[in-house]
């Protein structure tokens, strides 16, 4: 083959399949000319210098045509090995591929033509939850010497796996999880072969016992005869499967946009469930108690903790706001129904970015009647401990808990009582700044990074209790020993900080008119509470729990917006 001489120029060159690399149009890179006609021709380099042009000018000066360097040509000669390697790898695996799918093109095809039908002489299968485990309905088998009990479970695919002639399925329906196994040719039809996770199934089987030695869920399998995948319920794959929209390294802005189908995995949901039965245990536990529900209103036209964040809104012809308590209509109810507790959603306009901030959030509140501070205190002592307990009695929902907050411990009684006082000479101490960097002293309003560090030294929950009266509430009941103090009380929990809190109330009249006026509030529109202090008034206090901030601690979660259904917080308000 005749040798020809091929032209590199840096500067102006292009290395592309539209230059021929003669003089007037030269390649920018050796490497790309020898690839392109191999290492036998001539190469020769140039570089332009504009160094000695006239300013303004648009002359060029160009250095003259020399022969490459020995060391530039074995390194390109390098990379054009390199890259004929790489490219001939790339075809082996493109015919590799192409050879794969038509493989399995044809395999599909073929799997287009297996029907499977329910064999009638089977007998008739009872409808059960994946976890059911009723001895009285539910019998296992033991290979063919014991037969099970046939059964019809409805779920969705979670996982998958094959080997060689099995197909193994584990199937979730948001009660428990079951294996199920696919042999002959349920494993091969067209569905089978193209199932996506998170389709739902329906399917026919054998309930028996895992072999000895095996593992799964409940200890048993389900060997299917007969499944169906109705119209409409495959998931989406390739691109969109669900696995490739949500995982553990999507950014955790992208899985609040797809909370829907965050949901759907393991940490979610089991949040989820257990929020179900802690909000099932402290209903369980007020009727222990003796509280009766009540279900406040959600629009109001008074504040209880400041104005400035206060969500307003126009309520037909009037000025309307969502609430951010329903304390003061708690209170309202103890003459005629004793004490009372509700589970309802507040409202906060805070403009906060916190982990343990909602603007809606589920608000756990109670009021009692005839009471002390220290009944108080020991009334929530309780509430929360025996929530724990039955929350925790449940099996299942303490093997969730466990899974999620594996070193989680019910907390022992009592917990640390700490007066506000104590709390600035612990932190002074210790050295953990006020948010100015300055010291903590009196009358400082505890920053959330410092309550929460100090929460996490002392490791236990923490009553905090006699806030000074100026950063309190103005319905909080001063203490009779130290006027500077009211009845206060925030319980603090390690990793989350504030969960609860409370205060007995003032019970006469005019001190609480005193109240409103040093908060500058008009007491006019709050007529039928302060009603409550001319009709019988009495000694009486309440708190407000927060149930993503409990479920956070509870769950080891980092943020209570992974502990509600669809988080709304500042910016926020989808899906």
């Amino acid at each position: 083959m005749a040798e020809t001489t091929y032209y590199i120029d840096e500067d102006v060159g292009q290395d592309s399949t539209s230059q021929n690399g003669d003089e007037t149009s030269p390649y920018k890179s050796l490497g790309f000319a020898v690839l392109s006609h191999g290492e036998w021709h001539k190469f020769v380099t140039r570089k332009s210098d504009t160094g000695d042009a006239p300013e303004g000018s648009d002359a060029t000066a160009t250095s003259e045509w020399k022969p490459v360097a020995k060391a530039a040509m074995k390194k390109a000669v390098n990379y054009a090995k390199t890259q004929k390697k790489k490219a001939e790898k790339e075809q082996e695996q493109l015919v590799l591929r192409t050879k794969e799918d038509a493989d399995r093109k044809k395999v599909l095809e073929e799997a287009k033509k297996i029907v499977i039908e329910e064999d009638s002489s089977l007998p008739t299968p009872i409808r059960i939850k994946l976890d059911d485990t009723a001895p009285e309905k539910i019998k296992l088998g033991n290979g063919s010497d014991t037969k099970g009990t046939r059964v019809r479970v409805f779920g969705r695919v979670h996982r998958e796996r094959r080997q060689k002639e099995v197909m193994f399925l584990t199937l979730k329906d948001g009660y428990g999880l079951m294996q199920v196994i696919f042999t002959g040719p349920l494993a091969k039809t067209y569905d089978a072969l193209t199932l996506t996770r998170e389709t739902s199934i329906e399917i026919l089987g054998e309930l028996r016992a895992v072999p000895e030695g095996a593992h799964a869920p409940n200890g048993r399998e389900l060997h299917a005869d007969f499944y169906k995948i109705h119209s409409g319920w495959k998931a989406a794959g390739g691109e969109d499967a669900i696995t490739n929209r949500v995982s553990k390294d999507t950014e955790h802005a992208t899985l609040l946009d797809l909370r829907h189908l965050t949901l759907r995995g393991e940490t979610a949901s089991k949040v989820m469930i257990v929020r179900d039965a802690v909000e099932f245990a402290f209903n369980t536990v007020y009727k222990e108690l003796r509280l009766r529900k009540v279900s406040p209103p959600a629009l109001v036209q008074t504040q209880v903790e400041g104005g400035a964040t206060l969500f307003k809104f126009g309520y037909y012809n009037e000025e309307a706001y969502l609430t951010q308590s329903s304390q003061l209509y708690l209170e309202t109810c103890l003459p005629s129904m004793g004490d009372v507790y509700c589970i309802e959603k507040s409202f906060r306009a805070e403009k906060s970015l916190t982990r343990r901030h909602l603007a809606e959030y589920t608000h756990i509140e109670a009021e009692l009647d005839f009471i002390n501070f220290n009944d108080l205190l020991d009334h929530l002592e309780e509430v929360m401990c025996r929530v724990l307990e039955v929350t925790m009695a449940d099996p299942a929902i303490k093997q969730y808990i466990l899974d999620l907050n594996p070193e989680f411990q019910v907390p022992e009684r009592p917990f640390t009582r700490m007066k506000y006082q104590d709390a600035i000479d612990w932190l002074v101490e210790h050295k953990i700044p006020n948010e100015h960097g300055e010291p903590h002293k009196f009358g400082d309003d505890i920053a959330e990074a410092a309550e929460r560090r100090m929460t996490d030294i002392i490791n236990r929950p923490i009553f905090l209790t006699h806030f000074p009266t100026e950063i309190k509430a103005f319905y909080m009941l001063k203490d009779k020993d130290d006027a500077r103090v009211t009845e206060s009380v925030d319980c603090l929990m390690p990793g989350v900080g504030e969960i609860v809190g409370g205060s007995m109330r003032m019970d006469e009249y005019d001190e609480l008119m005193a109240g409103f006026a040093r908060e500058q509030i008009d007491p006019a529109a709050y007529y039928w509470y302060t009603d409550q202090r001319k009709y019988g008034s009495s000694p009486h206090g309440g708190y407000g729990l927060g149930l993503e901030r409990f479920l956070a601690w509870l769950c080891k979660q980092h943020t209570v917006r992974d502990c509600c259904l669809y988080p709304r917080y500042f910016g926020r308000c989808k899906p």
